[in-house]
C-alpha cells in the first residue's frame, strides 16, 4: 500500500508540472522576469535630474566646438 501512495503521489506532482509548463513556460523564472520588468520600468520612467541635463548639454556643445559627432541625448522630463 505504501508504494501505491508513493506512486499516486508521484503521478500527481508530475500532472501538476506538466499542467504549470503549458500555463507559465519559464516556471519560477516567470516571477523574476516580472520583477525585473517592473524594476526596468520603474527606472526609466523616472525623471533625469538637471543637473545631468545640464552636464549633458554642456557635453554636446563641447563636441559640436570641437567638430566631432555628437552623442545622442534623448531629452527625457
Amino acid at each position: 500500500m505504501r508504494t501505491s501512495m508513493k506512486t499516486a503521489r508521484a503521478t500527481a506532482k508530475s500532472g501538476l508540472d506538466r499542467a504549470t509548463r503549458r500555463t507559465d513556460p519559464l516556471g519560477s523564472n516567470s516571477e523574476i522576469g516580472r520583477k525585473l520588468k517592473q524594476y526596468y520600468d520603474d527606472l526609466v520612467s523616472e525623471t533625469v535630474p538637471d543637473k545631468f541635463q545640464d552636464l549633458l548639454k554642456q557635453l554636446e556643445e563641447r563636441e559640436q566646438a570641437a567638430g566631432t559627432a555628437p552623442v545622442a541625448v534623448s531629452d527625457r522630463k
